[in-house]
């Protein structure tokens, strides 16, 4: 199996399913962990200097932490219902509970804080949503914790890719940290497969191809993408869902586009 690859397994005491910290990656912003909890199961953790966005990836639950209470929050029951999600922000320096009262899949990501914003609630409300792409690269992202909306490092958002369709797509990279060209940002993909049995298509990859790798991607893996370009392929029959996680030393999404691929962002133009 690739390094680059994650894999889910059976939930452990606490319910997690597959982890990623920064240590066991092997860089420096992003913490990525899901947990998958029976109705009455609860989570308590204080995460100390790094900041959390708490994603309700399905299920229904209460959510405390020091100073707030959300109850009751979560709406659908599996990331295909296609709706947006809840989601809860929880600054460092706090602590949470999440208490299930449905069979809960949440998903727990972190990156390094400094305090500077209170535990607020994210209702699907507050979650933009927006059609990218064109034609088999069309997709629909649920934007969760944009730059526009604060946090201290964290970035979140979730992409629904119908089958047959290619997302993160034209090849794009952030492995640079030159702006406001680029910015360097890690970054995690946890994906779902719908049906289950079946794989998505991942390649990562670099200019002068030192890393370049293309991962068969089954479904709860998680996928790493220290540096380089990483599309992402549905197969017919197959809908792919992921969450991104993203962190790195400047809080902003600046991407590069790999030069021979570049023509697919302005169609209208000549192949080359």
């Amino acid at each position: 199996m690739t390094k680059l690859t994650v894999p889910s397994g059976a939930p452990n005491a606490e319910g997690r399913v597959v982890a990623v910290s920064p240590e066991s990656a092997g860089w420096t912003y992003v913490g990525f962990e899901v947990f998958t909890l029976e109705a009455g199961g609860r989570l308590t953790r204080d995460e100390g200097d790094r900041e959390t966005c708490l994603v309700l990836l399905s299920g229904k639950a209460d959510v405390r932490t020091k100073d707030a209470e959300f109850a009751g929050i979560g709406e659908r029951m599996s990331v295909f219902e296609g709706t947006a999600p809840y989601a809860v922000y929880v600054p460092s320096g706090d602590r949470f509970e999440a208490t299930a009262l449905t069979r809960l899949e949440l998903a727990v990501c972190t990156a390094p804080g400094k305090g500077s914003f209170p535990a607020r609630l994210i209702a699907p409300g507050d979650v933009g949503v927006e059609q990218r792409g064109y034609g088999e690269m069309e997709r629909r992202i649920h934007n969760i914790l944009p730059e526009q909306k604060e946090a201290d490092s964290l970035l979140v958002v979730e992409v629904f890719t119908p089958n047959g369709h290619w997302s993160s797509y034209p090849p794009h990279k952030h492995d640079q940290d030159d702006l406001p060209r680029e910015s360097f940002l890690e970054e995690t993909y946890y994906h779902r497969i719908n049906p289950g049995r079946g794989f998505a298509i991942q390649r990562v990859y670099t200019d002068d191809r030192s890393l370049d790798e293309t991962i068969v991607v089954k479904d709860g893996d998680v996928v790493l993408v220290p540096k380089g370009y990483h599309p992402v392929s549905a197969p017919p029959g197959y809908d792919v869902y992921y969450l991104n996680v993203m962190a790195g030393p400047t809080r902003t999404w600046k991407f590069h586009n790999d030069p021979d691929h570049e023509w697919l962002m302005h169609p209208e133009r000549n192949r080359k």
